[in-house]
């Protein structure tokens, strides 16, 4: 993350799809950080997961995810034994990446929105919005917006379509209107006890 204010827009076409290796889906990065950050090093990672079977969600040690439903009817998933039923779309659900998860789909494919991040090391915060919004990102912070129904305008000059994302950082003020509704997602390094 870094402290100079920068906006970037990030497509969702020609985003590369990279295949579970159960075979249960696919996975395509809008974004992570640092960024070209691989699997065994990100300290935070956004991404579309397309879910077209059941079975065991992949387990990363030391991280935090909250996964949201974009499309589909939803998932019965077990995490750790525990069960959570994850059947009302746009609504953010948090748990650990590290609990063994498992997954049985409620009726066909679905697509997720998801978010991770490194316990320790980064805050994450997910928010489903609808409507205007005046949003800050702070000084040192990470802001991603991703369009998840709808068109997202940006201060009334970047238009975002379907999944694209607008990745920020701070400090700077904008306007967001969303005539669906739009993912934000607050990224911050985390604030470790003296």
């Amino acid at each position: 993350m870094t402290s100079e204010a920068a906006i970037r827009i990030l497509r969702a076409a020609g985003r590369p799809a990279a295949t579970w290796k159960n075979g249960g889906g696919v996975t395509r990065e809008i974004a992570a950080g640092p960024e070209g950050a691989g699997m065994d090093d990100f300290a935070w990672r956004v991404s579309l997961a397309e879910v077209t079977a059941g079975g065991p969600f992949s387990v990363f040690p030391g991280v935090d995810r909250t996964l949201t439903l974009a499309e589909g009817a939803g998932m019965d998933l077990r995490t750790g034994g525990v069960r959570r039923l994850v059947d009302r779309r746009l609504e953010p659900q948090r748990f650990p990446g590290d609990e063994p998860t498992d997954c049985r789909l409620l009726g066909g494919p679905v697509v997720n929105f998801n978010v991770m991040h490194r316990r320790g090391a980064v805050t994450a915060e997910t928010a489903v919005v609808r409507g205007d919004l005046a949003l800050t990102v702070r000084p040192g912070e990470t802001v991603l917006v991703v369009a998840l129904e709808g068109a997202t305008e940006l201060d009334g000059s970047a238009e975002l379509g379907p999944y694209d994302a607008a990745l920020m950082t701070g400090p700077r003020e904008l306007g967001l209107r969303s005539s669906g509704c739009a993912a934000v997602v607050r990224l911050a390094p985390s604030r470790r006890p003296a």
